[in-house]
C-alpha cells in the first residue's frame, strides 16, 4: 500500500478549477487499486494536505498519467502558491476499531 500527500498553499479558485479538480477525484476513484482519500489543513489556514491511498504503486502511476491529472500539474501555478509531494510505502496501519478507516486493520499482524 502507498500513501500520497499533496501538500500546498491554495491561491484563488475559479470555475474551471472546481470542474477539473472534480473530474480529478472522479479519475482516482475510477483507478483500480485507489483505496481512499483524506484532507487536513494547517491551524492557520494556510496549508492543506490531501493524502491518497493507493494499494500498489501500479495503482498510483495509473492516476498519475490520467490526462486530467496531468492538465491539472500543468496549470497548478493558476491555483496555488506552492506545493510539496510526498509518496511513502505504508508497512502498517491499525486502530482500536472505533471508527472505520479505508486501509485495513492489522492490528494483529507482525510487521
Amino acid at each position: 500500500m502507498y500513501s500520497v500527500d499533496f501538500l500546498f498553499e491554495p491561491g484563488d479558485y475559479d470555475e474551471r478549477f472546481h470542474a477539473l479538480n472534480a473530474a480529478i477525484e472522479a479519475a482516482a476513484q475510477a483507478t483500480p487499486g485507489y483505496l481512499g482519500v483524506e484532507s487536513w489543513r494547517s491551524p492557520d489556514g494556510r496549508r492543506r494536505n490531501v493524502k491518497y491511498y493507493w494499494q500498489s504503486l501500479e495503482a498510483l502511476r495509473a492516476f498519475s498519467d490520467h490526462p486530467q491529472h496531468l492538465q491539472a500539474k500543468r496549470e497548478y501555478h493558476t491555483w496555488y502558491h506552492g506545493y510539496h509531494i510526498v509518496i511513502a510505502q505504508v508497512i502498517k496501519s491499525y486502530g482500536d476499531g472505533a471508527f472505520a478507516h479505508f486501509t485495513p486493520n492489522e492490528k494483529d499482524r507482525l510487521t
